[in-house]
């Protein structure tokens, strides 16, 4: 099927969602809004209140300001989740660094035999080289005006410059599975492959998170591993849907209680979701009982 729709300006994009049956009010201020905030970008936020899908009618009475509130918590939803991705990407970098260093030595990241998979690692070895060579912080700098050899800096240096997909795919491509089960322990998990399958997982959520992609009310491809039990304050999860936002949360929320740098992102996170409709957070996957699970309390 051939795509025939042609591009239409603000106003009458405005007018079409009238005619939806949205409630517009300042005329004025819905064409700054719409300046400034794609159509396309909006919709995302008012299907949900959508009560016929081929015609896009809307619930009576709903407003501009309800979808822009739903847009406002979701950006403010990606500061607080991009913020305490920053704590867990650094504490998984050092701690990646320092015990797979300990066992196989500054350059591990170099020697092909320490891993699973061929080409995942020669990926992830094209793309550290390429981000060596991009970057311009000091301490690189300054290690190539004194070194010529080996051709990349050692692993504490080289994977400062390292994405968190990177670490991500270095991790579990690893072939020694007991330092990677010293890495997952160090993070309060029994098992190596949780931290494996939460960190793909997160990884996805940092980079919609980056681009500014829609998180509330999005089914994610990567579903984390969800233990019964833990040894640190975790949830029941014999009730939640790891393909939503709330199973990525309560990944989240528990690698912090392992970082000693502890971010107060359980603590804005309860205050922004406060502020939330209990429908609107079902979309996100919360369960009823949610606030009444250790994790949260």
């Amino acid at each position: 099927m051939e795509y025939t729709k042609m591009p239409i300006d603000i106003p009458e994009q405005i007018s079409i969602l009238k005619n939806r049956g949205l409630v517009i009010g300042d005329a004025t201020t819905a064409l700054l809004h719409f300046s400034d905030i794609s159509y396309f970008r909006l919709a995302s936020y008012w299907k949900t209140f959508e009560i016929d899908s081929a015609s896009h009618e809307l619930v009576t009475g709903t407003s501009l300001h309800d979808v822009l509130s739903l847009y406002a918590f979701d950006r403010e939803l990606r500061g607080v989740i991009f913020a305490a991705i920053q704590d867990i990407e650094i504490a998984l970098r050092t701690r990646i660094i320092h015990h797979f260093s300990m066992a196989h030595g500054a350059f591990w990241f170099m020697n092909d035999a320490l891993f699973s998979d061929i080409k995942i690692f020669q990926r992830c070895l094209s793309s550290l080289q390429n981000e060596v060579e991009r970057s311009k912080e000091d301490f690189l700098l300054e290690h190539f005006k004194k070194y010529d050899s080996p051709p990349m800096p050692p692993v504490w240096k080289t994977l400062e410059v390292a994405s968190f997909g990177t670490l991500s795919k270095l991790y579990c491509n690893m072939a020694d599975t007991s330092v990677k089960k010293s890495v997952s322990k160090s993070f309060g998990l029994p098992q190596y492959k949780y931290l494996e399958s939460w960190i793909r997982s997160i990884t996805v959520l940092r980079n919609c998170c980056a681009h500014h992609a829609r998180i509330w009310n999005r089914r994610f491809p990567w579903k984390p591993q969800l233990p019964r039990e833990l040894p640190l304050d975790w949830i029941d999860s014999s009730k939640t849907l790891p393909i939503k936002l709330y199973a990525l949360l309560s990944t989240i929320l528990y690698l912090e209680q392992s970082i000693s740098v502890n971010s107060s992102v359980k603590e804005r996170l309860l205050a922004l979701l406060a502020i939330l409709p209990r429908g609107r957070l079902k979309a996100m996957g919360f369960p009823e009982d949610w606030q009444k699970q250790d994790l949260w309390r």
